[in-house]
């Protein structure tokens, strides 16, 4: 008679976070502001307004931006807060930075508003391997969040896990 094969991480009390759960859809765009600067390196305050004004704002309608410039140009503070007034009627978020920026200030507003009671007391492996681009930072800030409520902490998939934080109450 042949033994049944009990799947033992299916039957465990250990709850998975899948940060790919909570990523955000929608489009992300990298707005560079080099191409608005004279050579690539110069505001021209009464050149620039005049590309402010003329630019077709609504293309970025449900977008999230990151405001940036790649060049070494020294860009002063309001060029971007003016960019940030144009863009605050159809974009969902602006951030100044390059796209990791974005992404990491999209998981860490989701992070903070993250209602963490369910995970109470319970065994949480917070799963790995991500096939979206779950920014590095996102893994500190939820390994943070959930560090106060958690029993114990691990990295990885179940059948493979790096063990990070164990509950000092919870040992006996």
């Amino acid at each position: 008679m042949a033994e049944e094969i009990i799947n033992r991480v299916a039957s465990s009390k250990l709850v998975v976070f899948d940060l790919e759960d909570y990523y955000p859809q929608g489009r992300r765009v990298l707005f560079d502001i080099k191409d608005w600067l004279y050579e690539g390196f110069v505001l021209r305050e009464k050149d620039f307004r005049a590309l402010v004004k003329e630019h077709d704002w609504s293309q970025y309608q449900d977008a999230f931006v990151a405001l940036t410039c790649t060049t070494d140009a020294i860009v002063p503070d309001w060029a971007y807060m003016l960019l940030s007034i144009q863009l605050e009627p159809f974009a969902k978020t602006t951030v100044l930075g390059n796209l990791e920026t974005l992404e990491s200030y999209l998981y860490q507003d989701i992070i903070n508003n993250l209602d963490i009671t369910t995970y109470k007391d319970k065994p949480i492996i917070i799963k790995g391997c991500s096939k979206k681009p779950v920014p590095s930072s996102a893994y500190i800030m939820i390994t943070n969040k959930l560090k106060p409520v958690a029993k114990m902490i691990m990295f990885g998939e179940a059948c493979s896990s790096v063990p990070l934080f164990k509950s000092t109450s919870s040992i006996k």
